[in-house]
């Protein structure tokens, strides 16, 4: 079992607390705990005051640690020892949003890259010139260590981190339980122009629904732009207005995740597993694979493989 403690430091949102606690608890494989230095209530910045039963202790042997909350302010000299003790003892280490400013006191992200809400990344830069602040990312990892900005961000941290851990399939499950979409890129800038639908019926939502029914298929501009009876140009513009990627990058990063379903779920010989997401064919497979995760196919399928043999679709 994975356990996963979220150290909480004042002042904190409430969401920010509840997120861990919300992914990775729809995942069987995870053990959940939140502390904090003073252990009983807690108030929270614009929600209710929550109760923390755990103290520091609960740092001790965990796997994963996050460090959330803090708004800027100095943390707790207790706080800061427990997470320097846990990244030498080999624990992932990783915050959300403003834990940044924790984790930015304790040195670990010293000469690192590093990212929280982009309200607060000039604040950041300027009080810990040593971090090599990423003020438009959506998580950054350098280093073994963890950062995201704010809000829906700190949710696409941690399905990244359940998706290392037990795969794609795996984390695609729980952002249903979310009811989020997949795991967004690291890399995605945190500025999104749309971050509504527009109004009127014009989203391209219904258009990125149809691709991923299609992803088998050699999908072009032309044939997205068809499907939402519009221009190349216009669909270009709207589609990064409203995910922060092209249409390309956005479908390459969906192959991608389909190809690591089927590696993951069913025994599909590369060649086919490259058909059924679009990739192409095994040399494309390997290079997309090798260039965006890490691992060759084989090598992604013997981590994270949990289909029964024989099992395709």
């Amino acid at each position: 079992m994975h356990r996963v403690t979220s150290v909480i430091v004042s002042p904190v949102l409430s969401f920010d607390v509840s997120i861990p606690l919300m992914v990775f608890n729809s995942v069987p494989h995870y053990d959940v705990r939140i502390c904090t230095a003073r252990p009983g209530p807690m108030p929270t910045v614009g929600g209710p005051d929550i109760v923390v039963l755990d103290g520091l202790d609960a740092v001790e042997g965990a796997d994963t640690v996050i460090a959330v909350g803090s708004g800027g302010e100095q943390a707790p000299t207790e706080v800061l020892d427990a997470l320097r003790k846990a990244a030498a003892d080999g624990a992932r280490i990783a915050s959300l949003c403003t834990g940044a400013f924790v984790l930015a006191q304790t040195g670990l992200l010293d000469g690192l890259r590093a990212t929280t809400h982009w309200g607060l990344a000039d604040d950041l830069a300027t009080r810990f010139p040593s971090i090599d602040v990423q003020p438009d990312l959506l998580f950054v990892e350098d280093g073994g260590i963890f950062t995201s900005a704010g809000a829906a961000a700190a949710i696409d941290l941690c399905l990244h981190l359940v998706r290392i851990d037990y795969g794609a399939a795996v984390a695609n499950t729980a952002a249903r339980l979310a009811v989020v979409p997949p795991v967004r890129p690291g890399g995605q800038s945190q500025f999104i122009q749309t971050p509504l639908p527009p109004e009127r019926g014009t989203s391209l939502a219904p258009t990125r629904v149809w691709a991923l029914e299609h992803l088998d298929r050699p999908l072009t501009l032309t044939d997205l732009a068809g499907h939402a009876r519009t221009s190349v140009r216009t669909l270009t513009r709207r589609f990064h207005a409203e995910t922060g990627l092209s249409p390309l990058q956005w479908l390459l990063h969906r192959r991608i995740d389909r190809a690591k379903e089927l590696l993951e779920t069913t025994e599909l010989p590369m060649n086919q597993v490259a058909q059924n997401s679009g990739l192409g064919s095994a040399d494309s497979l390997r290079k997309h694979m090798a260039g965006r995760v890490g691992l060759t196919p084989t090598a992604y399928r013997a981590s994270f493989n949990r289909a029964p043999t024989g099992a395709s679709r």
